[in-house]
């Protein structure tokens, strides 16, 4: 496993992460001094399937993918957590480890804390427990949209929910990502994402050049997708209520 390297904490803020933003005072008081600053290269693993959790990750500014890995190095992606979420529900919900693994989808920063300082303020029965229990929830939602989008909707589709839910992760429109990465993410051939982001192209939603796209038009995106995408989205604004600061 690649580990983080720690950077000036001046880079980013625990506000970035709409969890913790949601924190009251108090709790910011005593949880914010346990956080440390790390990089988030893209292709990072943050652990492999079956490893003992040992940190809690805020994501700020990056996107992390939850991959299902095949027996034959095959790989689907059943969740994407960005600056809404965390990384690392196993450490609080007393698995420990999970099957999946966490990928680095979109470099950027995150704040992290060792697995046993977070369990301890987990098991406090404050704001942080009913916080993280609404997450998964709202998690829990995503993983089985994205099962049911996966088994019932074109590639078309997959690709337009795809594309939605990374850039409500992201601070702009624009996302640096290669067809074949899109692809195992999808679990679909990479020949089936390029005619997909070409039809997208050829209507003026995205442009897309060496691994960089740019949505030009959400409005058409969100027009184009399932319903699956609305779903996630409703859900997780019912359960995760706060309001993002944008000074942060």
């Amino acid at each position: 496993m690649v580990m983080s390297d720690v950077i000036e904490p001046e880079v980013s803020l625990p506000q970035q992460n709409h969890l913790l933003a949601d924190l009251p005072e108090e709790d910011r008081e005593r949880f914010f001094p346990l956080l440390e600053l790390v990089e988030m290269p893209l292709g990072e693993v943050l652990y492999e399937s079956g490893d003992a959790l040992r940190h809690v990750y805020f994501p700020t500014d990056c996107i992390v993918s939850l991959l299902y890995v095949m027996e034959n190095g095959a790989s689907a992606e059943i969740s994407v957590v960005g600056n809404e979420g965390v990384i690392g529900i196993a450490v609080f919900m007393g698995g420990e480890s999970t099957p999946s693994r966490a990928i680095v989808q979109s470099a950027g920063h995150a704040y992290r804390i060792p697995g046993s300082q977070f369990k301890d303020e987990f098991n406090r029965h404050g704001h942080m427990l009913q916080l993280m229990l609404r997450y998964t929830q709202a998690l829990i939602t995503q993983m089985a949209q994205t099962a049911v989008c996966n088994r019932h909707h074109s590639i078309d589709q997959q690709l337009c929910r795809w594309l939605l839910l990374s850039l409500d992760r992201l601070p702009s429109n624009q996302l640096a990502m290669t067809q074949e990465l899109i692809a195992n993410m999808l679990g679909v051939r990479r020949e089936g994402v390029t005619e997909a982001a070409g039809k997208l192209q050829r209507l003026g939603v995205i442009e897309y050049s060496r691994g960089h796209i740019i949505v030009l038009d959400r409005v058409a995106l969100e027009r184009l997708c399932c319903e699956c995408y609305a779903v996630v989205k409703k859900e997780t604004d019912r359960l995760l209520q706060y309001v993002p600061s944008r000074s942060c």
